[in-house]
This record gives structure tokens, sequence and C-alpha cells, in this order.
């Protein structure tokens, strides 16, 4: 499964990364830093390119607070292309704002989870979060 994190705050992929690492699935993890370079990476654009370096992601991991684009935007872009508005996107974000969840949800997000909840969980909640994400039907 081909895995697309975006997120600005590198201790946070670090984060994230690990509980995909401990959920022993051969997942491959691409990382893009804002919201800019999502948009590169889903359309093969700038130094995205080329499709073995930025392949279609089975699921997106997408934060709402990035530079350049926020998420609210990729997740808009995504949703009204032909090419990639089938992918699942989890919006994980430390946005509570009832708006961003209400319009997330609107634009196609299959889940909205409060990042506080996910950094601060121990171990063992975030990979039951991560087998619901990807073993209840969402990536599949």
């Amino acid at each position: 499964m081909n895995i697309l994190i975006v997120e600005d705050l590198y201790e946070h992929v670090l984060i994230i990364k690990n509980a995909l690492k401990r959920l022993n699935t051969k997942n491959q993890v691409f990382v893009v830093m804002d919201g800019e370079e999502a948009i590169d990476f889903l359309f093969n654009q700038g130094k995205y390119e080329s499709i073995e370096k930025a392949p279609k992601p089975d699921i997106i991991l997408l934060d709402l607070n990035l530079p350049k684009f926020n998420g609210l935007e990729v997740l808009e872009k995504i949703k009204n292309d032909i090419g990639v508005k089938d992918i699942p996107v989890v919006i994980l974000t430390s946005s509570k704002k009832d708006d961003d969840i209400l319009e997330a949800y609107e634009l196609g997000a299959k889940s909205y989870i409060q990042k506080s909840l996910f950094i601060e969980s121990d171990t063992n909640k975030i990979e039951k979060l991560f087998d619901t994400i990807f073993y209840d039907g969402i990536a599949q």
C-alpha cells in the first residue's frame, strides 16, 4: 500500500511513520511538507513528474494547517479531479473547529481525526486507530 502523509511538522511525521511501522505491514510511505508539494505529488508535477518517484497513493493522511495551500484546498483539488478523487483521504489535524470538520466531510474526507487525540495517545491506541483506518474498509 502506498501512503502519502501531508504534514508540515517533522516530529508528527515521525510519530505517524512509527505507528505505521508497528502495524508490520509492507507500506511504502511518502511524505510531503506543504499543500503545494502535495498537489505536485498527486498530479505528477514539478519534482514529482516521475511516476516512480510519486506513485498514486492508496490513502492520504492530510493535515489541514499547511503552508502554501491549506488542507481543505488540497482536499478540494483531490475530490474535483477524476484521476485522484477515489483516493481515501483521512484528515489528521489539530483543528477542532466545527466548520473545518463539516467542510472536510462535505468535500469528501473519509475520516477526521484530531491530532491531539492521536499524538497524545499511547502506541497501542494509535495502532488500533490505524487498524481501523486501513483494515475496516476505508482504504480497501
